[in-house]
């Protein structure tokens, strides 16, 4: 298996690595994060971690970051 791996330019723990879909609880936060984006555009990061927190939400801004990026959305901005 090691040089068929080799050969093919897998690694072997990418052979057997099966992705995961995504949690009940972070798509109800991806719902919410969308609904709040079509209302406030100029929400960044930070401040749509703040909003989820004030909604009940404790969510890190991390994970905010990771479920925006995952989705698309950037915050609006001047330049």
């Amino acid at each position: 298996m090691v040089r068929q791996c080799e050969l093919t330019g897998v690694s072997r723990s990418g052979l057997y690595y099966q992705a995961r879909d995504e949690s009940e609880e972070n798509l109800a936060l991806m719902r919410l994060l969308d609904e709040q984006y079509t209302r406030t555009p100029f929400y960044g990061v930070r401040r749509m971690s703040w909003w989820l927190g004030q909604q009940g939400y404790g969510v890190n801004v991390k994970r905010v970051r990771r479920l925006m990026r995952r989705m698309g959305l950037e915050a609006i901005y001047p330049k």
